[in-house]
Order: C-alpha cells, then sequence, then structure tokens
C-alpha cells in the first residue's frame, strides 16, 4: 500500500457547515474555483466537491452541479471528485443522479453510521447501484469507510461485483465522526489488516483529530484528505484561515515524510482515471 508520493485531497466545502457561520467557507462558483486553483498551487490533487446552491445551502440540482464541475475542470488540471454522499437528508436517487454530471470520481459510502444526532444512510442496495452504475460510465469511486465493518462491506462488493472502472480500489477512512471509528492512532492501526496490499487508502481526520489522523496515515504508507468540509480549527483556539492553509500543512508534512505531494497527472495514474485530455469537457 506504500507509495512513493502522497496524494492529497482537498474537501473545501461539504453540507454541514453554514456560510453565516463560517464566512471563509467556499460556496459560491467563483469561491469554489478560486479555491480549488490555489490549493492546486500547492499540493492539492483532487478535489472532492459538495455543491451548494444561489442560497448557500448544500444541492444536488444538477445543473449547479454541472456548472460548478464544468468551471473547475475549465481552470484547474484537479481531478474532479463529487460527492455521492450529499447531506444527510437529500434522498437517495438524487444522490446517484449526481454521477448524470459526469466527474472524473465519486465517493461511495460504504454504510449506514450515526452522524452526530443524524443518520448518514447507506444501504447494501444503494451501495450496489452506485457501485455498478460508475462501472458502466467509467467514473472512478473513493470508498468512503466509517468503520472497520464498512471495509468488510468492500470486500463483499468487490467479491459479488468486480473491481471498479479503473481497476484500482481507493479507499478512504473518514475518522472522528461522532457515530464513527474515533480519529486516532490505534483505530487506523486496526483498518490496516482489513485493506488488501493491492488497495490504497487515504484518511480523514474530523475536527481535533485532522493532525493526529494525518500523521499516522503518513506513517502508515497512506493518503491525505483535508480541507474545511472536515475541520475549521487549525489549532486549539485558532480557526482555520482558509482551505489553502489545510492544504499547505498536508503538504508540507508530506514533504517531512520523504512521499511529497503527487501531482494531478500522477494522481490520474495512481487511480486509474482517464487522462484529461480523454475526460468529458
Amino acid at each position: 500500500m506504500s507509495q512513493p508520493g502522497t496524494l492529497i485531497t482537498l474537501a473545501p466545502t461539504g453540507a454541514e457547515s453554514a456560510k453565516a457561520d463560517v464566512p471563509a467557507l467556499p460556496v459560491t462558483v467563483e469561491e469554489v474555483v478560486s479555491t480549488a486553483r490555489d490549493c492546486e498551487a500547492v499540493g492539492a490533487a483532487v478535489v472532492h466537491l459538495h455543491v451548494r446552491g444561489l442560497d448557500t445551502r448544500p444541492t444536488l440540482d444538477l445543473v449547479r452541479v454541472r456548472e460548478v464541475v464544468a468551471a473547475v475542470r475549465e481552470s484547474t488540471d484537479l481531478v474532479v471528485q463529487l460527492s455521492s454522499g450529499g447531506a444527510v437528508t437529500d434522498p437517495l436517487p438524487d444522490r446517484v443522479a449526481v454521477l448524470d454530471a459526469e466527474p472524473d470520481a465519486a465517493s461511495l459510502s460504504l454504510g449506514t453510521v450515526n452522524f452526530g444526532r443524524d443518520v448518514f444512510s447507506n444501504p447494501w442496495d444503494l451501495i450496489v447501484e452506485l457501485h455498478t452504475q460508475m462501472q458502466q460510465r467509467g467514473i472512478v469511486p473513493e470508498y468512503e469507510a466509517f468503520d472497520l465493518g464498512h471495509l468488510t462491506t468492500l470486500r463483499r462488493l468487490l467479491d459479488r461485483h468486480g473491481l471498479p472502472h479503473g481497476g484500482h480500489v481507493h479507499v478512504d477512512l473518514v475518522m472522528g465522526v461522532p457515530g464513527g471509528m474515533p480519529g486516532t492512532t490505534g483505530a487506523l492501526a486496526a483498518c490496516l489488516p482489513v485493506l488488501d496490499p493491492s488497495w490504497t487508502f487515504a484518511a480523514t481526520g474530523v475536527g481535533r483529530t485532522s493532525l493526529p489522523v494525518m500523521l499516522a496515515a503518513l506513517s502508515a504508507g497512506g493518503h491525505l484528505r483535508v480541507g474545511m468540509e472536515d475541520t475549521l480549527t487549525y489549532a486549539p483556539g485558532e480557526p482555520v484561515r482558509d482551505n489553502v492553509q489545510l492544504v499547505a500543512r498536508a503538504a508540507g508534512l508530506a514533504r517531512i515524510a520523504q512521499r511529497p505531494a503527487l501531482t494531478t497527472t500522477q494522481a490520474r495514474e495512481l487511480l486509474g482515471i482517464r487522462s484529461l485530455q480523454e475526460a468529458p469537457r
């Protein structure tokens, strides 16, 4: 699983925080594009997109989703990965429909999990539909595991329905969600024996677990996802200034680990994603 470089994924917005509460959160098309461009310059190779509407609230409206995808592609070389998780209140069919926007990649959550006071619903039939739809459409999934058992679900999925488009399995361990696995070195270490040696993995530390999860992931040969979707505090008592600050820190730690950030071209090769010239425009 160890790689010569580090794949850094930017998750700039998410569906949880309100713009009124977090003014630095990028929600307009212009803000998202500017953030993506600046973060690419300091080491991001993938952008994980949750889309906001004109009212700044999360939306799965396809017109808006397509607009954001096109704008990011026009201004960056980043791998465009759409969230199929949406917000916890989104209907399941609408979450599948985001694939119509033809991203390079999309997230695929591997199981239902308590999300604070809410329930993030990911039943087996939805998992299978997303997996097979992405196979048919040439979209590369990033499998999201919120708990150890989700990794056994992934093995079951692959055994029954085959490898994803591109042939490579990449997993993101989402750690520190209230209701999921904790953002600790011990929890990450518990996942490692369940990961197939041919897979790659990244780790996401939510909230104050961001830094310890990054360090644990790098020590285990893993990759990183950072951004204001997952954490709004840079250090105790210090709010995050912007997404660039988080990506720059991740890239700096990757250099210290002697696994510097992968370029967008290297990221596409790692993930089995078609070249930028072949991607839909």
